[in-house]
């Protein structure tokens, strides 16, 4: 009778193992129905990024203005101990309107964002969603005569170019890691997102933090086909080949550790980025301070330097001021916007943003129409990658002509692209007269 009982109740775990086996696999094959379909796959994906620039989007807005009063304050206090400790005027002034600006703003436009945005693609990631983007982008690639595996440094590289560089490492092939390496800039990163955020608000979205999500996202998939075209050119022209296979597998749904995750992602991604932006950040506000306070011709030689490239710069739809940003920005892309506010309002410092009204107006008055943010956006998604990525290919590539090559790639495109798009306006102006 025992061993008829323990028989039963064996039978009976194993049974109720079978069934539990059953419920996960159904929920699996019903959830990966939905998110790998035909029809219902893309836009799933789609509508996600969009909730997730949305969040960023909203969430990041209000501690970024408590950081930005919060280092005003600090560095006022730091005035006031230079100015206590009897510091010389140049160098009381390359302390706080260089260096401790520079710095500033750098974290306080990166951390809120990066805060956010990182820790959510990390729960993607940790449920087992993101393996599922590989696999839609899978088709993509290898059209394009690409490996799957790029659309994964693909989704790296929205953290960060550089971290997405060191993530082809993943890629077997020679030839598809290196088509990797120098079309990963094409994707914006963490330091370009709030620019864009900025822009998309100012002068597309009308405040509406639901249309400003959608835009971008619109910017993300216009950045995705950039990449997919130049991928396509070079493994048609220059690194000729055939696709290698892409075996992806799977992983099962997990329920992610939130907390976990938040701490790991803040340490790991967002801080380490963070700081390696700070390294780079500070002699970069030096090197700034020092061409607002030399003076040439009885100008600052930053702004004899922004209007000699207005001649370069006006066929593209941009200033000299934006240019020369975008130039000076080649360490941090962070720090454009305040650059271009330095210039425009003659202040001889980089200069915080209050709100996007403020800024608004500030650049209207200097010129700025919607054609203009037009061509800043394309430009700020395609343009030299910034110094740190700039090294990180170098180091991965070995090669100076490749690294080169792959500040040549988005550069070429990004101007390409804003004299293309100031024709088109030139000729959605001249309808009118026509008829």
């Amino acid at each position: 009778m025992e061993n008829d009982t323990t028989n039963k109740s064996s039978k009976t775990k194993t049974i109720q193992k079978a069934e539990n086996i059953k419920a996960v696999v159904f929920k699996r094959e019903t959830l990966d129905r939905l998110v790998l379909g035909k029809w219902t796959g893309i836009p799933i994906m789609l509508l996600l990024l969009a909730f997730i620039f949305w969040l960023t989007i909203c969430g990041a807005n209000y501690p970024s203005h408590f950081l930005s009063w919060l280092f005003a304050q600090i560095g006022t206090l730091l005035d006031s101990l230079l100015l206590a400790l009897e510091i010389p005027e140049w160098l009381r002034s390359c302390l706080t309107e260089g260096i401790y600006r520079t710095l500033s703003w750098v974290v306080a436009v990166m951390l809120p964002p990066m805060s956010i945005f990182f820790p959510l693609f990390a729960i993607l990631e940790e449920c087992g969603y993101l393996p599922r983007v590989a696999f839609h982008l899978d088709t993509c690639f290898k059209k394009a005569g690409t490996c799957g595996k790029q659309g994964l440094t693909t989704c790296m590289a929205l953290g960060c170019n550089a971290a997405g560089v060191t993530g082809c490492s993943m890629i077997e092939s020679p030839r598809e890691r290196l088509i990797a390496i120098l079309t990963n800039s094409f994707t914006p990163c963490n330091g370009r997102l709030p620019m864009l955020i900025a822009i998309v608000i100012m002068f597309f979205a009308a405040d509406s933090t639901f249309f400003a999500a959608f835009v971008m996202l619109f910017l993300l998939i216009f950045s995705f086909s950039a990449t997919l075209t130049v991928s396509s050119l070079l493994s048609r022209t220059i690194l000729k080949g055939m696709p290698s296979a892409f075996h992806l597998e799977l992983p099962p749904y997990r329920k992610p550790q939130i907390g976990a995750i938040i701490v790991k992602s803040l340490r790991d991604r967002a801080l380490f980025v963070l700081l390696r932006a700070i390294v780079i950040a500070a002699p970069a506000g030096l090197f700034i301070w020092i061409l607002t306070h030399t003076q040439l011709n009885s100008q600052p030689v930053i702004l004899g330097m922004a209007n000699f490239l207005n001649p370069l710069a006006e066929p593209f739809g941009m200033d000299g001021i934006i240019l020369l940003a975008f130039l000076l920005g080649w360490p941090a892309n962070e720090i454009v916007i305040p650059l271009m506010l330095m210039m425009y309002l003659s202040t001889g410092s980089m200069v915080e943003m209050e709100n996007y009204t403020a800024l608004h107006q500030i650049l209207t008055a200097n010129g700025w129409t919607w054609q203009t943010a037009a061509s800043v956006l394309v430009f700020s998604l395609f343009h030299w990658p910034c110094s740190t990525t700039c090294l990180t290919i170098q180091k991965e590539t070995g090669s100076i002509k490749w690294t080169l090559l792959a500040i040549l790639l988005p550069t070429v495109t990004g101007f390409t692209l804003c004299f293309l798009l100031q024709q088109l306006f030139k000729i959605i102006a001249l309808v009118p007269a026509v008829f």
